[in-house]
């Protein structure tokens, strides 16, 4: 029988075989081999091949090379490792390439269907492992401003999910539109770029929105679309939420896939839940995955989940002295941390359209 002290193992490392080991070998070298195919399908992302080889039909190197305006020979090379990867398909008498029909909504366009953008995640990772490494052996963390350029990839996935959903499907999940469209005050805790501020602010021109965020570059981007668009409604704020919280001030509280890398998550929940008006409704959304690490060894993206932690969310949270909560959290610990922050009604929604996440609606 086992105990508490006997931990559970899913093989004994006594009867591995041959064969066994050549299963680990090949599955490392394609983890090797899909790092790297990573690291092209974040290129080609950023660079906007993909989406130039979907306007072409079979075109040589050249011809993919000169509509990009990029050298011919780089882009050879590259288009040679997203042909072995399957992403592209080449035809060698001509020396011709076109993008896989069955590829092509994965790696093009501004939906949520993109996973070559969230691809750009690693390779930032890898820009900051060295000084996440020392971290390892001083403990503490790093600052939002170790990560150039993450705002903006965060921004870009978010803005994909909410531009398909936010207005259509998650915020109906509240039961208060009627009283948006009517006019009431609502807070974005995280907001970053501000972009689902600014898409809020548009659809309910009746209704007040502030969007907060410590980061000052974050909010230059959601001022510029707030005024782009002619919104009157839609202000942004330079401030730590983990502060004296506003009592009684609003309505609606949104935080997307904030909470979880603030540096006292359990302060800003409370805050959160202070700042709400009596019968106030508080959207929470945040990684949908479990609380104990043998419930997500299924999750297809566990692993990604807890790099992006180890790596970015945990780390900048103890960078400011915080608590470390990180990415993987789990439904079940942000459920119990709610009720814990003064909510007593909490209901935890999935949708289909964003599996990453999960979306918490929770009243005052």
């Amino acid at each position: 029988m086992t105990t508490l002290d006997e931990p559970v193992v899913t093989t004994d490392p006594t009867t591995t075989t041959g064969d066994d080991q050549a299963a680990v070998a090949e599955r490392m070298v394609q983890v090797l081999n899909d790092g790297a195919i990573n690291v092209l399908g974040s290129i080609g992302h950023q660079l906007g091949l993909f989406d130039v080889l979907t306007t072409l039909p079979w075109a040589t190197s050249a011809q993919v090379a000169d509509a990009a305006g990029l050298t011919e020979r780089y882009v050879r090379e590259w288009l040679g490792g997203v042909v072995t990867a399957g992403w592209v398909e080449y035809e060698p008498q001509g020396r011709l390439y076109r993008i896989s029909p069955d590829h092509a909504p994965f790696l093009t366009g501004t939906g949520v269907d993109n996973i070559a953008r969230t691809m750009g995640l690693i390779t930032l990772m890898g820009q900051v492992t060295p000084q996440v490494i020392e971290t390892f052996r001083t403990g503490g963390g790093l600052r939002y401003s170790d990560y150039p350029g993450f705002h903006d990839a965060q921004a870009a996935d978010s803005a994909a999910v909410n531009d398909a959903s936010l207005v259509e499907t998650i915020v109906p999940l509240t039961g208060i539109v009627d009283r948006l469209r009517a006019g009431i005050d609502v807070a974005d805790i995280g907001c970053g770029e501000g972009h689902a501020v600014n898409l809020l602010a548009r659809e309910f021109p009746n209704s007040r929105f502030w969007g907060f965020d410590f980061s000052p570059e974050a909010l230059v981007p959601a001022r510029a679309e707030a005024a782009a668009w002619g919104l009157t409604n839609a202000t942004f704020v330079d401030c730590d939420v983990a502060g004296e919280a506003q009592e009684s001030s609003y309505d609606l509280v949104t935080a997307f896939d904030a909470i979880h890398d603030q540096a006292h998550p359990a302060t800003v929940l409370a805050n959160i839940h202070r700042s709400l008006r009596p019968g106030g409704t508080f959207l929470m959304v945040d990684i949908k995955a479990s609380s104990h690490l043998e419930d997500n060894l299924d999750l297809p993206w566990a692993s990604f989940l807890y790099a992006v932690s180890t790596v970015h969310c945990m780390s900048v949270s103890l960078g400011q002295g915080g608590d470390g909560l990180g990415t993987v959290w789990g439904t079940e610990l942000a459920t119990q941390m709610l009720h814990e922050a003064g909510f007593s009604d909490v209901e935890q929604h999935d949708l289909e359209a964003d599996p990453f996440n999960a979306y918490f609606v929770a009243r005052r």
